[in-house]
């Protein structure tokens, strides 16, 4: 799901979002289909995180990417 700021002046309800009342300033998720039907109205939208394309990866779980974060102890010599 692509991330979105609503930039309006006033509180708006979206049907596509299942009749939500969007606030102004306020971060919504919409479907990646959507996506540029919002951006494309830059005065009441803009861009927070653009649709993930097909070949960038999914994000890891924290766990995982700690544990393959995590320095590894030195041997002493």
């Amino acid at each position: 799901m692509a991330r979105v700021r609503y930039i309006g002046a006033e509180p708006v309800t979206v049907p596509e979002l299942g009749s939500r009342t969007i606030h102004p300033d306020e971060v919504v998720e919409v479907p990646d289909a959507r996506f540029e039907g919002y951006v494309c109205q830059p005065l009441a939208w803009e861009a927070v995180e653009e649709p993930r394309t097909e070949d960038e990866p999914k994000a890891l779980p924290i766990q995982a990417a700690l544990k393959k974060s995590a320095a590894r102890p030195q041997r002493e010599s």
